[in-house]
């Protein structure tokens, strides 16, 4: 198995568990430029050097070595269920991708067929009714994730402790599971806890949120998405990611945690 989705710089100062949806890209960003003073050209995802990625054979040895021998600060960051979802929805349903076509191909007439999810059109610019179609995709969420039908989950809205668990089973720890929605914080505590060739200072620091402009802009408050059952369908899929990352499964509208992580409770339920 190894250490699927897990980024370690050249110098081998940091390494951090990718969970899909959770400020990948601008962290990624971060680490090329810790080594290499500028960041890299293009969308963090699309590299295949300047850094060392478990998807690169390469790469492998030498994030396997340093993993299970707890060599570098290892670190990963999560997201609130509920945006997270609505960000998926937006993003990978209703946008266009980089590539200039539908995400997964044939994804989306599958969904518009057996689920009636609307997109907003070919290019998703027209309107259409966002809190009926994001909850018809949850229903579809929820299948591929609890029977696997009509397809395996995809990795944009898998639980996150699925993502987080694969590092632990495999021989990893983390030193440190940092909050989306308190990155800046977050991010801080890293950068001071590794000793990096180039400083970072992350007030100058972009965002680099790849997936902006792919899709429609969300035209509600979050928690309008949510009735009683959409809550439940969400408690359903992610009861792991609200209970050990902390956040507010009872108000869909505050997306900030509501308590500290406990990284050996994480370590303890996720390394079974």
């Amino acid at each position: 198995m190894g250490f699927p989705g897990t980024w370690m710089t050249e110098s081998e100062s940091v390494v951090y568990r990718v969970v899909p949806k959770c400020a990948c890209s601008t962290i990624g960003q971060i680490m090329y430029y810790s080594d290499h003073g500028e960041f890299f050209d293009g969308d963090i995802h699309d590299a295949k050097g300047g850094m060392h990625k478990w998807a690169l054979d390469e790469s492998q040895e030498p994030i396997s070595r340093n993993v299970q021998n707890h060599q570098s600060f290892a670190f990963t960051c999560v997201r609130n269920p509920y945006t997270r979802i609505l960000s998926s929805f937006f993003d990978k349903i209703c946008g266009i991708q980089r590539n200039g076509r539908r995400y997964r191909g044939n994804l989306v007439p599958l969904l518009v067929q057996k689920y009636g999810i609307e997109v907003g059109g070919d290019d998703g610019k027209q309107e259409f009714d966002q809190i009926a179609s994001f909850r018809r995709f949850l229903l579809f969420a929820r299948d591929t994730i609890r029977w696997r039908r009509p397809m395996d989950p995809d990795i944009h809205w898998s639980g996150m402790s699925g993502h987080v668990s694969t590092f632990i089973v495999n021989g990893g720890r983390y030193d440190k599971i940092i909050w989306t929605e308190a990155f800046n914080d977050g991010m801080q505590d890293v950068l001071q806890s590794v000793e990096t060739p180039h400083a970072i200072d992350l007030a100058k620091i972009p965002r680099f949120n790849e997936s902006e402009g792919h899709g429609p802009k969300r035209a509600h408050p979050v928690e309008d998405y949510f009735d009683d059952l959409s809550m439940h369908l969400v408690y359903e899929i992610y009861k792991r990611d609200f209970n050990l990352f902390k956040y507010d499964f009872e108000n869909p509208g505050n997306k900030m945690p509501i308590g500290e992580i406990d990284l050996d409770e994480v370590h303890a339920k996720l390394g079974d």
